[in-house]
């Protein structure tokens, strides 16, 4: 490998605004690693916001009624970014479906984030009420994943 390849390999890096590159040939290996600084990074985004951003000066555009939430119940939020999963494991039964008793100790779904599997607990007593995600779906911090009707 020669300088222009390496020269090829760092513009490529910047072009893509890449942190890494690693390429092997034969018995020779480079690998090429920017020193980051810690500041902010910008990704893509992996799912499509949820609500527009409020410019400043415009009136907050009216909430769906679909998001209203029925009196009485409470609502379990998603504790982190992630997968939202109902079961382990694709043929394990469902954690929970509607009408299902749960407990502050009942496991109510998983979300994987960062490739690690968090099981979301309950953490109060009643009824699943309604069940707000899809399966394998996409959830941010704080959206609401279950409904529960308190006892």
């Amino acid at each position: 490998m020669d300088l222009d390849e390496i020269n090829r390999l760092i513009e490529l890096m910047n072009k893509n605004d890449l942190l890494e590159v690693e390429l092997v040939e034969d018995a020779k290996k480079i690998r090429l690693k920017k020193k980051y600084d810690g500041g902010m990074r910008v990704m893509p985004a992996m799912a499509p916001m949820a609500a527009p951003v409020q410019m400043a000066g415009q009136a907050a555009p009216a909430a769906p009624a679909a998001a209203a939430q029925p009196a009485g119940t409470i609502a379990i939020k998603s504790p982190m970014v992630g997968t939202f999963y109902r079961a382990a494991n694709p043929e394990a039964p469902s954690y929970v479906e509607e009408g299902d008793a749960v407990n502050k100790d009942t496991t109510v779904c998983m979300i994987e984030a960062m490739k690690v599997f968090n099981e979301i607990k309950a953490e109060m007593e009643g009824t699943i009420a309604a069940i707000l995600v899809e399966n394998g779906q996409s959830v941010e911090y704080g959206q609401p994943l279950f409904l529960v009707k308190p006892a």
